[in-house]
């Protein structure tokens, strides 16, 4: 199955010792990680070519019960500092769950795969837009695959992935 989206950017490798200021921001709920999180994705961006004129951020919506739980939206946040940061328009709403989805935490990357596809849609007409898909960490890539679907479906070009932190790829 082709990519719904052109690349994907990453401030670092989730893993120790970086791993821990997301763990900060989304288990320990110290928001002020956030911007030091948008600070070095954007930092990431800039040593990266070029992002496409116009680009739209939107951020990868929580579920319900991350919502209830955390009382916030990891991605939103990380996206509110890296829109400030790269002076770039930000859309918080314009992507929503269609559904719920389990935690994927504990989930094999084809279970994975089965609880995302389908699960968002853009309530927004992106038309002839570029977009800058905003998440905290990118495991298998599944959830921002359907994300950009559903991003790609509301007419955006093209969606290139802004992660905070992504799983390493296994050596060979």
């Amino acid at each position: 199955m082709p990519r719904a989206f052109a690349r994907t950017i990453a401030a670092f490798d989730y893993e120790p010792p970086a791993d821990a200021l997301v763990s900060q921001l989304k288990t320990q709920l110290r928001l002020s990680a956030a911007p030091v999180l948008a600070h070095l994705l954007a930092q990431a961006v800039r040593r990266h070519e070029a992002l496409p004129p116009g680009l739209l951020l939107v951020p990868v919506p929580a579920s319900r019960a991350s919502l209830r739980r955390r009382g916030m939206n990891p991605a939103a946040e990380i996206a509110r500092g890296l829109a400030a940061q790269l002076m770039l328009p930000l859309a918080c709403t314009a992507l929503r769950r269609r559904r719920e989805t389990p935690r994927q935490t504990a989930l094999g990357r084809h279970a994975r795969v089965r609880g995302a596809t389908g699960a968002f849609h853009c309530v927004r007409n992106l038309a002839g837009r570029h977009v800058g898909l905003v998440d905290d960490v990118m495991t298998t890539g599944s959830t921002v695959h359907a994300a950009a679907k559903a991003l790609r479906a509301a007419g955006a070009v093209s969606v290139t992935v802004l992660v905070a932190a992504r799983t390493p790829r296994a050596p060979g």
